[in-house]
């Protein structure tokens, strides 16, 4: 099933996990940085290695701390060996190197590292974002760490970040990985302007969002799943494809080949997504 929704939770609140892993995402995000204090890291480590001892009901992964602070070693060596983490995800991410050197360091006892995922949050990381993303099998997808990013090239407006928006979704498809998911939409109770970043987001080449709501799944799932006229295009697209051989142009004129049969193929297996 594709993944259209990750909800991020803190990992110093158990009981918030536990009704995070119920509210319907496709993906839940156990943190262990940005949405937890200092003095709770220990804790946060701890509660999260004894939940995901065994394997979850769906896929759960772990954001560790920065790469490049005192604690992401250790987050590293208690969540990597868990059978309940199904992917370790790394902030602030700035060279190849960090991704070869923990794919390394996290290898489990089968010989396979856990699948990796690479958040890009600075200038640095986005002008590597396609050695980023080519550094090691065990790397599965690239994202935006759009709060930092902003910070650190000091932009005041949000479609400033649609250069390095595009950079990352081309990254990833030259990479062959999927295409990244949106970065969070901070304001939890303006859905009708998450609605409309997702709207932007999808006309990007991004699939999916991030949460840090329960509220904000069924706006990403909804922008994200194909419109009923997009699904008739799709079938009217792939039934013309199956009667004819090569190039053509359908009764209303438009041009179909071999690239826009492909794009049908996507917009038809989104829709048999669970629901």
């Amino acid at each position: 099933m594709t993944a259209l929704t990750w909800l991020y939770v803190p990992g110093d609140r158990p009981e918030t996990v536990t009704k995070a892993l119920a509210a319907g995402a496709d993906v839940v995000v156990i943190d262990l940085e940005d949405a937890v204090a200092a003095d709770r890291k220990e804790y946060a480590r701890d509660a999260t290695a004894e939940r995901l001892t065994d394997p979850q009901p769906i896929p759960v992964h772990v954001r560790v701390n920065a790469l490049d602070g005192p604690l992401a070693a250790a987050d590293l060596a208690a969540m990597a060996p868990l059978p309940g983490v199904r992917g370790l995800r790394l902030p602030k991410v700035t060279a190849p190197g960090q991704i070869t050197r923990i794919a390394r360091a996290t290898t489990r006892a089968g010989g396979d590292a856990p699948p990796l995922y690479a958040l890009l949050e600075s200038a640095l990381a986005i002008e590597r974002a396609y050695d980023i993303a080519t550094a090691h099998p065990a790397l599965r997808g690239i994202a935006l760490g759009e709060a930092d990013l902003r910070a650190d090239l000091g932009l005041r407006d949000d479609t400033a970040l649609d250069w390095p928006r595009s950079r990352v979704v081309v990254a990833a498809r030259a990479a062959a990985l999927p295409p990244p998911p949106q970065s969070v939409h901070p304001d939890t109770r303006d859905l009708d302007g998450l609605a409309a970043s997702c709207a932007h987001g999808r006309a990007l080449g991004f699939l999916g969002r991030a949460a840090i709501h329960p509220r904000q799944l069924p706006v990403i799932e909804r922008a994200y799943l194909p419109t009923a006229e997009e699904i008739e295009r799709a079938e009217t697209i792939l039934k013309a494809a199956e009667a004819h051989r090569g190039a053509q142009a359908l009764p209303n004129g438009t041009f179909i080949d071999a690239a826009v049969v492909a794009q049908a193929h996507r917009t038809l297996s989104l829709t048999r997504r669970r629901r």
